[in-house]
């Protein structure tokens, strides 16, 4: 496992001014990622459909069957990279501070009580 090395009083003067300056900056949180719920719901239903066009394509022929297959992998691909982006939305959520000490407040906090 590897430790961290903990940051100098100068290292961390200057990561506080810069949370200080990213907090007072108005189109910082909107300049972010954000994910589209209906493009979400869109690429779910997506990779249903293309479920059923593989399962039902497989007594009509090989060929509709793998195009079904093609339909859920190209969805399932898109889809992991939105939940990928929820991800990076909710760690941009935490303060710098909880980055660099590597704790997680929702797990930590629960296992001190």
């Amino acid at each position: 496992m590897i430790g961290f090395v903990p940051l100098s009083e100068d290292e961390q003067r200057i990561l506080r001014q810069i949370e200080q300056e990213l907090e007072q900056d108005p189109t910082f949180s909107q300049r972010g990622y954000r994910v589209s719920r209906r493009r979400s719901i869109v690429l779910g239903l997506g990779l249903l459909v293309g479920l059923v066009i593989t399962i039902g394509g497989l007594a009509v022929s090989f060929v509709v069957a793998f195009g079904g297959f093609v339909l859920v992998l190209v969805m399932a691909i898109l889809l992991e990279s939105e939940v990928r982006l929820l991800g990076r939305e909710r760690l941009g959520q935490l303060p710098i501070s909880a980055w660099l000490s590597g704790r997680r407040p929702d797990v930590d906090d629960d296992a001190t009580r």
